[in-house]
């Protein structure tokens, strides 16, 4: 480019504005190299050059102070610069997929004609604000996306657990433990199984108050029923190790109370151990159990083991003592 442009020459071929010209002539970013004899800026081919490093060193987000130090070190910094901004980038996606996160479940429920009232709106928002200091964005997601299937069913079992505590019983009574059982099933379907993050919602919980709202226990409820909780997990690390916990894998509720419901109607219907209504409904029982230990045959025998020889255990679960008995005669070979 042999010939001069005047600043709006300039601006347009660039797309900016001649103020933004003039901008970075006063501060000593992009100076022209000659003027003309009635003092208007002309800019050469160089100029031209250095305002398309200006432009493309803007593009990665540098400030124009930033931009005009990195010209003068000839580029010396550029990948300290680069590093800083990357990281600077991984944060706003970050943030943008929390949003994201945020507006598709808000969206989610109006589509489900479930529009929330603007407090119940406000204190889902704060909510979600407090997971993503504890979760990442598709935790948060899967957290608040299968609420909805759990919802109910909380409300029931926090509603018992409050009316046992007006009555001053001690958590640790064997009355307790039914409570104790559905809580933990709750909590696995909620997390679909994921021990990880039932462990970190629980040190959330007890930690930000922002979890509580909403409905949810109290703090004071959490910490009524985890007594009775952590005697369960102890009598099952009499035959489980923590890793086999972490092992398990997720089998719905629904399932387990299907199971349960079926036996007992072949029970009434007093069906004969070995007719097949009774074996097959044996081999979902084993179907379910391997599911839930991930094939692992051991693990499936010690956790049989635990729940037929802690009578606490049984407390509360779908499958009573006399439903596992009347199962058991029909068990498969080999399972």
């Amino acid at each position: 480019m042999a010939a001069l442009l005047k600043v709006g020459e300039l601006a347009r071929r660039a797309g900016l504005t001649v103020r933004t010209l003039h901008h970075y002539d006063s501060i000593g970013l992009l100076r022209p190299s000659a003027r003309a004899e009635n003092d208007y800026r002309l800019y050469n081919q160089d100029d031209v050059a250095r305002l398309h490093a200006i432009q493309a060193l803007q593009g990665l987000g540098l400030t124009l102070e930033e931009v005009g130090r990195l010209l003068a070190e000839d580029g010396a910094r550029m990948p300290q610069i680069i590093e800083r901004q990357l990281l600077a980038l991984q944060q706003q996606i970050r943030q943008a997929q929390a949003l994201q996160q945020r507006l598709e479940l808000m969206q989610q429920r109006f589509h489900e004609g479930q529009g929330p009232e603007l407090d119940e709106l406000l204190i889902t928002l704060q909510m979600m604000t407090v997971c993503d200091a504890h979760f990442s964005p598709s935790e948060t997601r899967r957290i608040f996306a299968r609420w909805p299937s759990v919802a109910t069913d909380w409300w029931q079992l926090i509603a018992e657990i409050q009316e046992v505590m007006d009555r001053g019983v001690d958590p640790l009574d064997p009355q307790v433990q039914p409570l104790a059982q559905r809580w933990m099933t709750l909590m696995r379907d909620w997390m679909q199984g994921d021990f990880d993050m039932m462990e970190r919602w629980g040190r959330a919980y007890h930690s930000d108050p922002g979890l509580q709202l909403g409905g949810g226990p109290s703090l004071a409820m959490v910490q009524f029923i985890e007594p009775a909780v952590q005697l369960r997990l102890s009598l099952m690390l009499r035959y489980l190790s923590e890793d086999d916990l972490r092992q398990l894998g997720h089998v719905p509720r629904e399932a387990w109370a299907q199971l349960a419901s079926d036996a007992q109607g072949l029970m009434d219907a007093k069906a004969a151990p070995g007719s097949e209504p009774v074996r097959a409904l044996a081999r979902r029982w084993f179907e379910l159990s391997h599911q839930a230990t991930g094939g692992d045959a051991k693990l499936r025998d010690r956790l049989r083991q635990a729940f037929e020889a802690e009578p606490l255990l049984q407390l509360g679960g779908p499958l009573t003592p006399e439903r596992r008995a009347f199962l058991n005669q029909a068990v498969p070979d080999g399972a």
